[in-house]
């Protein structure tokens, strides 16, 4: 497994040149960026400039190894939903563009207090993940639907979502939250997701979530992929991310 950072929050600050430098100094291998960040890499970006980050990321140690989008597909307005799908089509073309694999999309939130039943809005998302997945299939693209969102980020709601979908270039970025749990054990939630896993994120690695055994249970399941760190702004960045890869290489065995 590789160790990477999400732009979210403690990159979110940082150009690119130093997005890079920073992580090439801290032995981090790669990066999810997330849109609206300071290092500017969105759609607005010419075909030159889309060129010119690739060279500057080919260049590095680093890898770009996802965009992070906050698109979602749960909207009871049609228009509104036709609005992100379309927002994601224009995001893959441009992770394509910069040789990037996959790009992360969430699901966020239900819509019960406005009549609408859970059911409805799990399989609205999950077919409207499908029509992004055979969007990006053609262009090298995978979509990552991120374990996210209030009522969503249950892994038994993101499986019926990943079932509505059912589509074989739609996958899970597994997002570490405390939820996750069941009787303090990650293991049935890990085990209903663990063929769709292309992306983790992960957060503190003091705080409680069990980290041994997700780590544990990645290696069993043939995972090579990366782990992003997912943490707040530090005034003390660097080394706050060089103890951060210390103890994730003592806790992932690496």
């Amino acid at each position: 497994m590789n160790l990477g950072i999400v732009t979210y929050n403690i990159g979110k600050d940082w150009d690119l040149d130093t997005l890079i430098a920073n992580c090439e100094g801290t032995g981090f291998d790669g990066v999810e960026l997330r849109t609206t960040h300071a290092h500017g890499v969105e759609v607005e970006l010419s075909a030159a400039e889309r060129a010119a980050v690739r060279k500057r990321f080919d260049e590095s140690k680093v890898e770009i190894v996802g965009l992070g989008s906050a698109f979602e597909y749960d909207a009871i307005d049609p228009e509104e939903l036709k609005q992100h799908i379309e927002g994601t089509k224009e995001y893959i073309r441009l992770a394509h563009d910069l040789g990037v694999s996959g790009i992360k999309v969430r699901p966020n939130k239900i819509h019960v207090d406005e009549g609408v039943e859970i059911e409805t809005t799990l399989e609205q998302i999950g077919v409207s993940l499908a029509e992004c997945g055979e969007f990006a299939r053609d262009l090298g693209v995978q979509i990552r639907l991120e374990v996210h969102g209030r009522t969503t980020s249950d892994p038994v709601n993101i499986r019926k979502i990943m079932d509505y979908a059912d589509h074989d270039n739609v996958f899970v970025c597994w997002n570490s939250n405390m939820t996750d749990l069941v009787d303090g054990s990650i293991d049935g939630n890990f085990g209903s997701l663990q063929e769709y896993i292309r992306l983790v994120h992960i957060t503190e690695l003091w705080n409680e979530y069990p980290w041994s055994r997700l780590f544990e249970l990645l290696r069993q399941s043939g995972y090579t992929g990366f782990c992003l760190a997912e943490i707040p702004a530090s005034a003390d960045a660097i080394r706050l991310m060089c103890y951060y890869r210390a103890l994730w290489r003592a806790l992932a065995g690496n």
